[in-house]
C-alpha cells in the first residue's frame, strides 16, 4: 500500500530477488500506479499484479508505505504523525481480515504500527515497524569510519530517540564520543534528502531483508517495532527492540542487559513514544 519512492522500490528489489511471485500494488495517484505497474512488467520478471486494493488482504504480508514522505522541510518524523493518520486507518480497512505479516514504513513508523496493531485487533506480533535495521546500519557505518568495529544495532524510537547500543559493540566508547555518534545518527538522511529528495536504496535493501526474514522463516534477530506489553519496563507504545522474526512475525522478544547510558535512553524513548501513542485515537 503506496508505490512510490519506497514502496515502489520495495517491490521492485523483492521481485528481482525473488522473493515474492504476485503482488498487489496501491497507491492514491492512478497514472502513477498504473506506470509503476507497466515498469514493473517490462522487467520481464514473471510476477502477477493486481491493482485491486481488496486482495491485499489475502496477502501473506502486508507493507504500509503509503502517506506524506519526509523531506528537508520537515525536522521529525514524527511531525508527520497527523497527516498520515488517515492514511492508516485506510490501511486498516484494507487488511480487514488478514492473516499474514503486516509491516509498517510510513513514518512515524513506530507511532502507526503501534495505531494499526491496537485498532485493527491484529496481535501485536503481526504488526511489525521498521527502522532500527537501517539505523543499525548507520550506526555501523559510522563506527566502522572511526575504527570501532564493524556492527551496531539500535533500539528505541526510529527517530530523534533511537538509542545505540554501544555496549554490544564497543563498550569502551566514552560518553562523549557516544553523544556525537548517536546527533550523528539523527541526522543522518538529511543530506540524502537534501540531495535528492530522500532515502531509497538504504531503506528498500534493509525492508525487503526483513520480508526475507518472515517468507524463509529465518527467525533471525532484528531491531524492530513492536508494541511492548512491559518488556525493558515500558508500555503503551512501539518501539525498536531485538525481536526474533519468522513466519509468525515477532516471534520472541529478547530483553538485553544495557549499560546505564542505554537505560537511560531506552526510558526516555518509551517516554515520548507513550506520549505519542497515548494520543491516538483508539
Amino acid at each position: 500500500m503506496g508505490a512510490g519512492r519506497i514502496g515502489g522500490e520495495v517491490a521492485f528489489l523483492a521481485s528481482a530477488t525473488g522473493l515474492v511471485d504476485e503482488l498487489v500494488l496501491h497507491d492514491a495517484v492512478a497514472p502513477f500506479l498504473h506506470a509503476q505497474v507497466l515498469d514493473l512488467l517490462h522487467t520481464g520478471l514473471d510476477i502477477t499484479i493486481s491493482t485491486d486494493l481488496a486482495d491485499a488482504s489475502e496477502a501473506d504480508i502486508g507493507v504500509f508505505a503509503a502517506g506524506s514522505p519526509r523531506n528537508p522541510n520537515i525536522r521529525s518524523r514524527a511531525d508527520l504523525l497527523a497527516a498520515n493518520l488517515p492514511v492508516a486507518d485506510e490501511c486498516i480497512r484494507a487488511f480487514r481480515g488478514f492473516s499474514g505479516v503486516l509491516v509498517a514504513i510510513t513514518n512515524p513508523s513506530d507511532a502507526n504500527a503501534y495505531y494499526i496493531s491496537r485498532k485493527s485487533g491484529l496481535d501485536r506480533s503481526r504488526v511489525i515497524g521498521f527502522g532500527g535495521q537501517l539505523d543499525s546500519a548507520r550506526f555501523a557505518l559510522a563506527l566502522r569510519e572511526r575504527g570501532l568495529g564493524r556492527v551496531g544495532t539500535v533500539l528505541g524510537e526510529h527517530g530523534d530517540h533511537q538509542v545505540p547500543i554501544f555496549s554490544r559493540a564497543a563498550p569502551d566508547v566514552p560518553e562523549l564520543l557516544r553523544e556525537e555518534i548517536l546527533t550523528g545518527l539523527r541526522n543522518a538522511s538529511i543530506p540524502v534528502m537534501k540531495g535528492k529528495g530522500g532515502t531509497v536504496f538504504g531503506p528498500a535493501v534493509h525492508i525487503v531483508a526483513l520480508l526475507r526474514a518472515v517468507v524463509e522463516d529465518r527467525r533471525e534477530v532484528l531491531p524492530c517495532a513492536v508494541a511492548l506489553e512491559g518488556e525493558y519496563g515500558i508500555e503503551g507504545c512501539s518501539m525498536a527492540v531485538p525481536v526474533e522474526v519468522g513466519r509468525e512475525g515477532a516471534r520472541r522478544i529478547e530483553e538485553w542487559n544495557l549499560d546505564p547510558w542505554e537505560s537511560a535512553r531506552m526510558q526516555e524513548a518509551g517516554a515520548f513514544l507513550g506520549s505519542l501513542c497515548a494520543g491516538l485515537p483508539l
